[in-house]
């Protein structure tokens, strides 16, 4: 059965920082694509970050969150990460991990596996 599981989210104050953690299971997680959504309430699921599933880590970036958000993964942990520095109100969100075949890719649609989404609140 694959899961995954994300950690770290939690209530911080504006300018502050976060790291979200998810890890697989029950898959041959360095195959896979990975990135992160987010949902804020009352909107639609947006992506944040994507990484490749190549030797090469290439990242990509939601245009909005370049510069303060840096995704990165550690394939012998089964786990992808999101650091999130510089936060703002407006970060706030349910966040979702999601592993896929297609990489790089921005669309929720090319994702297979997700986590359960963990919830980060940015204070002003």
């Amino acid at each position: 059965q694959v899961q995954l599981v994300e950690y770290g989210g939690g209530l911080v104050q504006a300018g502050g920082s976060l790291r979200l953690s998810c890890t697989a299971s029950g898959l041959t997680f360095s195959i896979y694509a990975a990135a992160w959504f987010r949902q804020a309430p009352g909107k639609e699921r947006e992506f944040v970050a994507a990484i490749s599933s190549r030797i090469s880590g290439d990242t990509y970036y939601a245009d909005s969150l370049k510069g303060r958000f840096t995704i990165s993964r550690d394939n012998a942990k089964n786990t992808v990460y999101l650091q999130m520095n510089m936060l703002k109100p407006e970060d706030t969100a349910v966040y979702y991990c999601a592993a896929g075949v297609a990489d790089m890719s921005t669309r929720a649609r090319d994702y297979v596996y997700w986590g359960q989404g963990t919830q980060a609140t940015v204070s002003s």
